[in-house]
């Protein structure tokens, strides 16, 4: 295959970065966009600007590309602004979405032709879910059928910003008795970075566009298999205590937030943990063991020495010690 040059909108964080690692480890041309706040990866060319209402995107406005990759969680009205630009100059868009575009309540098994929710390309600021398939909007309207749309869930790996997996691993690393929430066997859907990132380019060598669950096969791993994993990674003299979903819940413990990545099974769990990927399968998704995530999550840990970074943009998450142990009490 020829060289491929691609442009990825960010680039240095998490799934972006994922993304320039895959592309250079193939050989392409890597160009990154971004406020220049974090390192490029080496090897890449790197243009700096902003992005929103007070953006700058003179940077763009000379270059061809082959593909397009953006990660953009804001406005809307930025990705319009960027596939308006590029629309000539580029021959895909991929934008990494999310599922949380699904209308509520979101089905267990639900497909990529679901309801969606309500969004417009030229919208500002708005929630979440309206911002992801805003996004979606602006990128089919310039792009068509060459806009490829990652309906990405829960992303966990190496690089993570937003301290999900990064928790699981500090807290059995302090070890003692920690609080596992049950049942034991529930199951989780996500994805690695890594696994998204290597999909992602695989799917612009072969020309893909439309929309794609990009997670995991439900149940590709359990809470238990997770948080044994987690202890087996960190060496540390940890003892999980599974406590019912029921006393968490009663406790006023938050589901998602205070215990990251578990849910209790209902409605949200549906929506989270049970998405058809039959599709992104069909397309070559594979997902590499939950023991692997784990482990190369705690190497990178380590080599910061047990502080990850967080996104500005996204709360602190994990559950405060008093309340774990007033819990393990019960």
């Amino acid at each position: 295959m020829a060289l491929m040059r691609l442009l990825i909108l960010g680039g240095t964080e998490f799934v972006g970065r994922a993304i320039a690692d895959e592309a250079l480890a193939r050989g392409w041309q890597v160009t990154v966009f971004n406020r220049g706040r974090h390192a490029p990866p080496p090897g890449v060319r790197a243009l700096r600007g902003e992005r929103g209402s007070e953006g700058d995107l003179g940077a763009l406005e000379r270059g061809e590309w082959d593909a397009v990759v953006d990660t953009w969680t804001g406005a809307p009205s930025a990705v319009r602004d960027t596939t308006r630009l590029l629309a000539d100059r580029a021959e895909r868009y991929v934008y990494v979405s999310s599922r949380s575009v699904y209308a509520e309540p979101v089905r267990a098994g639900l497909a990529e032709d679901g309801p969606v929710v309500d969004a417009d390309p030229d919208d500002g600021e708005v929630a979440y879910a309206r911002a992801k398939r805003g996004g979606e909007l602006a990128a089919l309207a310039v792009f068509g059928d060459r806009a490829l749309l990652g309906r990405a869930g829960l992303i966990l790996g190496p690089r993570e910003n937003v301290g999900r997996l990064p928790w699981w691993l500090g807290r059995i690393a302090r070890g003692g008795h920690v609080l596992a929430p049950g049942p034991a066997d529930l199951g989780l859907q996500y994805i690695d970075a890594r696994d998204l990132a290597i999909w992602v380019v695989d799917a612009v060598e072969r020309g893909l566009g439309g929309p794609y669950n990009l997670v995991s096969e439900p149940g590709h791993a359990t809470m238990g298999e997770l948080l044994e994993a987690c202890v087996r990674a960190t060496g540390a003299d940890a003892r999980l205590h599974w406590v019912a979903p029921e006393t968490i819940l009663a406790a006023g413990v938050q589901p998602w937030t205070d215990l990251p990545i578990w849910l209790p099974e209902g409605d949200l769990y549906d929506a989270l943990h049970r998405g058809d990927v039959t599709k992104a399968v069909a397309a070559g998704l594979r997902c590499r063991p939950v023991a692997e995530t784990v482990t190369d999550t705690w190497a990178w840990l380590k080599g910061l020495g047990g502080h990850a970074p967080r996104r500005p943009d996204r709360p602190a998450v994990g559950l405060a010690p008093e309340t774990e142990a007033a819990l393990l009490r019960d």
